[in-house]
């Protein structure tokens, strides 16, 4: 099942902040973890889907200080086997964001789990970060794409939350790299860090420019949504959670109602 853009009916993709996963600094053994993981993301992907998003998206959030990319067994085989469950017990599409930028194995995640799409945050661009410099990797994901003979949605974030670019390039460049030269499947737009909305001007800027379809990825609100009414989608994770880091039902269903209104 794949993700539908189109502006007149903007999706809604809400983001699952995983636990701390195997292989990561924060991570905790209890006898049940891969139970327990499971049933929370499950628990919340289902709350999601009755608040009425268009997409989920499983990411690794709390596995921070992230690696550059995901090496770890332990990390990927316990992803593989949540999403492959949480793709069974719903009906909309799944996504994987794989932090930081481990886009090829959240690919082959996807691919082998019939998840339907993944973020990349750094897939045609060199960026600097906490994680260090991080160098794109479209060529990669789509070498995967090859080896499966198939391929799920690439949704790539442009000038990153949480890092700067490592060279100076126009953006009427670098969205052209985006779709020419990397062959993304949409564009995401953030903000500077995680649940901060982006610059409406710049989000203008880059609708203008681009032709793939744009979606902000940060900071959206019931607040500020009508600022960005012009873009393709919403991913959307922090308004959603509660203290606990658990997906609130009303809060979803509020904000899905002023988008879809």
């Amino acid at each position: 099942m794949r993700l539908t853009f189109h502006k007149a009916k903007p999706l809604v993709i809400g983001v699952i902040h995983l636990p701390a996963l195997p292989g990561s600094p924060n991570f905790k053994l209890t006898e049940n973890f891969m139970t327990e993981l499971i049933d929370f993301t499950i628990r919340n992907s289902k709350r999601l889907e009755e608040g009425g998003v268009d997409g989920i998206i499983l990411e690794n959030y709390h596995d921070y200080p992230f690696s550059k990319r995901v090496s770890d067994i332990k990390t990927i085989s316990t992803l593989t086997i949540i999403t492959h469950e949480v793709v069974k017990e719903v009906s909309i599409p799944v996504g994987i964001n794989l932090l930081r930028n481990s886009c090829p194995e959240a690919a082959i995640i996807a691919l082998t789990t019939g998840a339907s799409f993944i973020r990349c945050n750094a897939f045609c661009e060199v960026i600097v970060c906490p994680e260090g410099i991080i160098e794109p990797c479209a060529r990669e994901v789509h070498e995967v794409f090859r080896y499966f003979d198939k391929k799920v949605q690439v949704l790539a974030d442009i000038l990153v939350k949480h890092a700067s670019p490592l060279h100076s390039i126009s953006i009427e460049d670098l969205v052209r790299d985006y779709e020419e030269r990397c062959l993304a499947d949409a564009i995401i737009v953030t903000g500077g860090r995680t649940g901060k909305a982006p610059n409406p001007e710049f989000v203008a800027q880059v609708l203008k420019i681009s032709r793939l379809p744009v979606l902000i990825g940060s900071g959206i609100t019931p607040e500020n949504v009508h600022l960005y009414k012009d873009v393709s989608g919403y991913i959307i994770g922090t308004y959603f959670k509660n203290d606990k880091g658990e997906i609130e039902l009303e809060k979803v269903k509020k904000l899905v109602s002023i988008i879809k209104k």
